[in-house]
């Protein structure tokens, strides 16, 4: 027998093992079924219910609550078993990817080991058939060639030697290809892998998961982990692999609710969704500093989003005011802007406060200066949010006896008399409830009319009494506005523009984190306290004064920081450092990884885009053959479509699963879409509201493509026009780098300088 029929019977027999455990967890699925089901429908039977008096009332807490924490219970241990049961049925077609025989030191005993996407003991729970790729030893797959090797465990280092390391494509549980290896997952796997076509969600990597990414998943010693990994370094699959690790590694500690990633857009939230449920694990907290300032903002306040502010600075260049805008843009994102907001909050504690009135029925009950007279008496050794506390409390106490004065006005007799009989019986339930007097008391008219009075103005009441818990007396625009008036960095020209917006009642995008950041100052901060580790993605975008913000939202948290410095697409960050610069992070607090291996596209267009970017040399593609980019120019625009329509009947020939149409801009993407459509061509539109990705052929603007990869990349129009300044040349890089197979350019009139600059070896005309 040879040694491919040995490991194709283990397989078998590792199969047959599975289906075993499956038959055995679906009858005891099916039992704990059964008990939630009848647990639910026996609830109320099973309760005692009895609210006569205080002691009896405790008692039917106390039942419910152990009728509810049983249920729980039961209801958790169904979804334990569902989960198990999904597990086993993904590693029933693929047991496990690897294999590696290792010898302890000082023992003569050689285990093989291997490796999965879960763990699989035999049918007595004895011995591990497969283990997880996240197990200690596992590390050694992905670490080591054969010879000396060594692997952490919580007890300590375990040192030996590899004898073999071997790779697996099993699929359906046969084994399609076996290969020995070293340190690299082998290429043969890879090609597998990264030779398919492009799909509407990320897939998990763990059996290519390569020695450099492997430090990014186990790494957990400094606090910030930075990591530069260029366009399709598997830098975002690793960040995901590293939060399946982390919940494996810290199962008693840490659960998928402490976890955030904040991520480009709502489109890559539903790319990457996949990722995780893939590993057996829960999805974790997945947002977009754009969906965290609507839910602050909601609708106190217009603003500009991320996506309306480039659009602005990509088109507006010969705007009279867009260097004024630039300007602004670039200094509010610096430290040197929060350290103007601080002072200004600071000196907020003597002066400078603005407030709002306080109306009931038309009139003000207190006036703005009444309110900051108040504020401003409290002893100034107090804190701005610990005085603010105290002025609630005050407002308060106005409140109640405002409502003590309005009961016996007129208006609360119309309201009565106005009442519907089915709210008037509402009323009259919530009264007869929550009275403490006997029936027959209750019963007297004057104190019904009496009590009915209370409830109709408290109706009233509780609106206001819920803004002013929520501060909202305060007027924070005022206060944001004025911060302008006072001493900051800015050019009297910027300063003004940025009040004028105000006045308009609308913030500047670069303006929404000082509002934010500001606001915490004077309320007191909004803290994520449960959040333990952080991810952020695309962190190339965050500004210093962001991530500072950031830092102070989540102050617990370990955060893991991932981007590319040459996909920097935003102005500020032109001339300011973002969150892959060292010098934002404190000495020794950060651990900077870098990936310089490229894994999406083919050899043909890395060495295409590398030559992109300052820097670019030292990318290394991974070798996996294909098409060069191809060039065609065209000097009109009815000879432009044409070419379009050309080239996506050319890819579509190809069966490409997903062909994206790149734009500068949304207003570039809204034309093309529109002349396809008058075409009869099959085509979506993708925008800042799109939040699924599907196949097809998709028109997106580049700055919401970051981070997703497709088939084949069609540049709309890369053009001098459209392509010559410094921030286009990001722009430009990371709309070719999303091309898995092919990249096609095309242009009306002359090639952009970017492309000029790149020998002709690296393309081809058409």
């Amino acid at each position: 027998m040879d040694e491919r029929q040995r490991e194709q019977e283990r397989v078998d027999k590792v199969v047959q093992e599975i289906e075993q455990k499956v038959e055995d967890i679906q009858e005891k699925a099916g039992d704990v079924k059964e008990e939630v089901i009848g647990l639910r429908e026996t609830f109320w039977e099973d309760v005692t219910v009895n609210i006569d008096e205080p002691d009896d009332i405790m008692e039917t807490y106390n039942s419910l609550r152990q009728q509810a924490e049983l249920l729980g219970e039961r209801e958790r241990s169904h979804k334990h078993v569902y989960d198990q049961l999904k597990t086993l049925k993904r590693m029933k077609s693929s047991p496990y990817f690897g294999r590696v025989d290792f010898t302890e030191a000082r023992s003569q005993e050689t285990d093989q080991v291997y490796i999965g996407i879960s763990s699989l003991m035999d049918r007595q729970d004895e011995n591990f058939l497969v283990y997880d790729w996240r197990a200690p030893i596992s590390s050694l797959y992905y670490d080591y060639s054969p010879g000396p090797a060594e692997y952490d465990t919580p007890e300590g280092t375990i040192e030996g030697t590899m004898d073999v390391k071997r790779q697996y494509i099993i699929r359906q549980g046969e084994i399609k290809g076996m290969f020995d290896t070293g340190v690299t997952i082998g290429d043969e796997l890879l090609q597998e892998v990264l030779g398919n076509q492009a799909n509407t969600q990320m897939k998990s990597i763990v059996a290519t998961i390569q020695k450099e990414q492997n430090q990014i998943i186990r790494y957990d010693q400094r606090p910030f982990l930075v990591v530069q990994g260029v366009a399709g370094s598997g830098k975002t699959s690793a960040a995901l692999q590293r939060v399946a690790y982390l919940l494996y590694r810290y199962r008693t500690k840490i659960t998928a609710d402490q976890m955030m990633l904040f991520s480009p857009n709502p489109m890559f939230n539903s790319y990457v969704a996949n990722v995780l449920p893939e590993l057996g694990e829960e999805n974790i907290a997945q947002t977009t500093f754009q969906e965290y300032m609507e839910d602050r903002l909601q609708t106190r306040l217009q603003y500009e989003d991320a996506y309306d502010q480039l659009e602005y600075l990509l088109t507006a260049e010969r705007n009279e005011t867009y260097e004024t805008r630039l300007e602004g843009v670039q200094y509010k994102a610096t430290l040197q802007f929060k350290e103007d907001v601080d002072h200004y909050a600071d000196s907020l504690a003597k002066k400078g406060l603005a407030f709002k009135n306080i109306k009931f029925r038309g009139e003000i009950i207190v006036s703005k200066e009444e309110i900051e007279n108040h504020f401003y008496t409290l002893d100034p050794f107090i804190s701005i949010p610990n005085r603010l506390e105290e002025v609630v409390n005050w407002l308060l106490s106005e409140i109640e006896a405002m409502e003590k004065r309005e009961r016996s006005k007129e208006w609360v007799e119309e309201e009565i008399e106005l009442l519907g009989k089915e709210e008037y019986l509402k009323i009259h339930q919530k009264l007869q409830a929550g009275y403490r007097g006997n029936a027959e008391t209750f019963d007297d008219a004057v104190l019904e009319q009496k009590l009915l009075s209370k409830a109709i103005v408290k109706k009233y009441t509780k609106p206001i009494k819920r803004k002013i818990h929520d501060l909202q007396f305060l007027n924070m625009k005022t206060i944001y506005k004025s911060l302008f008036q006072s001493r900051t960095g800015l050019s009297k020209e910027a300063a003004n523009q940025t009040t004028d917006q105000l006045e308009h009642g609308t913030l500047f995008y670069e303006d929404v984190t000082p509002f934010l950041y500001l606001e915490d100052l004077i309320k007191g901060t909004h803290i994520y306290n449960h959040i333990r580790y952080l991810f952020i993605d695309e962190a190339q975008d965050y500004s210093p004064f962001q991530f500072a913000f950031l830092k102070k939202l989540f102050p617990y948290s370990r955060m893991t920081v991932l981007g590319d410095y040459n996909q920097a697409i935003y102005a500020h960050t032109l001339h300011a450092p973002n969150l892959l610069s060292e010098d934002l992070y404190e000495a020794n607090r950060a651990e900077y990884l870098t990936l310089l291996r490229s894994y999406r596209s083919t050899r043909q267009i890395i060495e295409f885009t590398k030559q992109l970017i300052p820097g670019g040399e030292s990318i290394q593609p991974f070798n996996r053959e294909g098409v060069m980019p191809l060039l065609v120019s065209t000097a009109t625009q009815e000879e432009h479509q044409h070419s379009l329509i050309k080239e996506l009947y050319r890819l579509g020939e190809k069966k490409y699963e997903t062909i994206a149409i790149i734009c500068k801009t949304a207003e570039e993407s809204q034309k093309a879409y529109d002349v396809l459509v008058s075409k009869d061509i099959p085509v979506r539109l993708m925008d800042k509201d799109t939040y699924t990705f599907t196949k097809g052929i998709i028109v997106i603007p580049v700055y919401l493509a970051k981070g997703i990869e497709f088939d084949a990349v069609l540049l709309h129009d890369a053009s001098d026009e459209n392509y010559q300044f410094q921030l286009d040349r990001h722009l430009f890089y990371t709309a070719c780098t999303r091309a898995m197979h092919e990249l096609s350019l095309l242009t009306l009139g002359e090639p952009s300088r970017f492309i000029r600059e790149i020998s002709t070896d690296y393309y081809k005309y058409k």
